[in-house]
């Protein structure tokens, strides 16, 4: 006799074995699995997943908790365990800043729009939110960290190739910023300053008195000056001219005062005491100052064209800084009259820098660089008398009695 078809479950045992049963799934095949759950029958492994998403996610739950429990991790997976950790983490902390940090924006989406779009916004346009985030960014130092830090030009080695012509010149005269190919519109070289356009004078048809010799030193503060001012504005001084000349006449003895300092230290020292006022002290104080007299000791390392090309700089800035000067009616006459006074120096400096030989100045720069070893020393020698009279000062009655 054919075996029987079965669709429910039978309470004898034996007819069980005897029947075929129809998988309880499908209902379509005959079933030859039982479930170990719920004893359900099943056909094959399609029916088995959907006949309970219970008994299946529990069922692959435990085999995967006996296959961790039987698995001894060694110490280097530990370590690439921890590290995945680490930078889940430290993503997490990242995104995290990232949503304060748009959330607590310095500007508003309509002012960044407004940017964007290539409005000029100044600092009276901000809201008064604005405005306070503002301060308070460049207070804590953030708008600086945005700033690309400038190298400058006479510290690469494109500088060490300046070459002018016997009249003070550029040998060959430089292609504009739209001429030049796109491979070379970003060279290092185009970051230095022109040398003169037109041949320089003799310096006898300047005056008829001889140079004084105290120029090498009047050369070292000019230089200082011109260094410093291109540090405080990144390199770009065509930013603020007329803010650059007013820096360099404060920071200059010899274009602001119209001083004679007679010897190298002295005008070190009067240029580092500037530097070291509150009007210049929060830029970083004798220790950026110092770094400073480093920047002039490489230009004169440099040699002649490299200086003149400093000078002719020195004496653009000063120039675009007086047509500034004229177009603001509310600037003084004596101002003008300093301005133009330093521009004349400048030039007869540079025509005197031209007749002089090479070797003046890698002398000079070695005097220099003594000087600054001189003024680091007694700054340390300074803060250890300080430190000991701290000490000493220490157990001591300020006050005696007087019998």
């Amino acid at each position: 006799m054919a075996d029987s078809i079965v669709t429910s479950d039978q309470s004898s045992t034996s007819s069980l074995n005897a029947a075929r049963i129809i998988c309880h799934v499908c209902h379509t095949q005959f079933s030859q699995y039982t479930c170990p759950r719920c004893n359900s029958r099943y056909c094959s492994l399609q029916c088995y997943k959907s006949h309970s998403l219970r008994c299946t996610e529990s069922f692959m739950q435990e085999n995967v908790v006996q296959e961790l429990q039987q698995t001894q991790p060694d110490e280097q997976t530990k370590h690439k365990m921890l590290d995945i950790l680490k930078r889940f983490h430290s993503e997490v902390e990242m995104d995290s800043m990232d949503e304060d940090s748009s959330a607590d924006s310095t500007l508003s989406e309509e002012t960044l729009e407004k940017i964007l779009s290539g409005e000029e916004i100044s600092f009276d346009d901000l809201s008064l939110d604005e405005k306070k985030r503002f301060k308070r960014a460049i207070a804590y130092g953030e708008l600086s960290k945005m700033i690309k830090p400038w190298d400058p030009w006479w510290s690469k080695p494109s500088a060490r190739k300046i070459r002018l012509s016997k009249e003070g010149t550029q040998l060959v005269q430089p292609l504009s910023v739209q001429e030049l190919p796109d491979d070379i519109g970003s060279n290092e070289s185009t970051d230095i300053p022109l040398g003169p356009e037109t041949p320089l004078p003799p310096l006898s048809t300047l005056s008829s008195k001889e140079p004084s010799p105290l120029l090498t030193v009047h050369l070292v503060d000019i230089l200082y000056s011109y260094c410093f001012t291109l540090r405080l504005y990144n390199g770009d001084w065509r930013s603020d001219a007329l803010g650059s000349v007013m820096i360099v006449l404060n920071v200059s003895l010899v274009l602001g005062q119209f001083g004679q300092p007679e010897t190298v230290l002295e005008a070190l020292s009067h240029s580092l005491e500037q530097i070291c006022s509150p009007a210049y002290r929060h830029i970083g104080g004798l220790q950026f100052g110092l770094a400073v007299v480093h920047d002039v000791i490489s230009l004169l390392a440099l040699g002649s064209s490299a200086l003149l090309c400093a000078l002719c700089d020195m004496r653009r800035l000063i120039r675009e800084g007086e047509k500034e000067a004229k177009s603001e009616k509310a600037r003084k006459d004596e101002i003008r009259n300093t301005i133009k006074q330093a521009e004349r120096k400048t030039y007869f400096i540079m025509c005197w820098v031209h007749e002089q030989p090479e070797e003046v100045w890698s002398s000079l720069a070695a005097i220099v660089s003594a000087e600054k070893t001189s003024i680091m020393e007694s700054q340390r020698r300074n803060k250890a008398e300080i430190l000991n009279n701290k000490v000493s000062t220490k157990g001591k009655c300020i006050i005696e009695e007087i019998q």
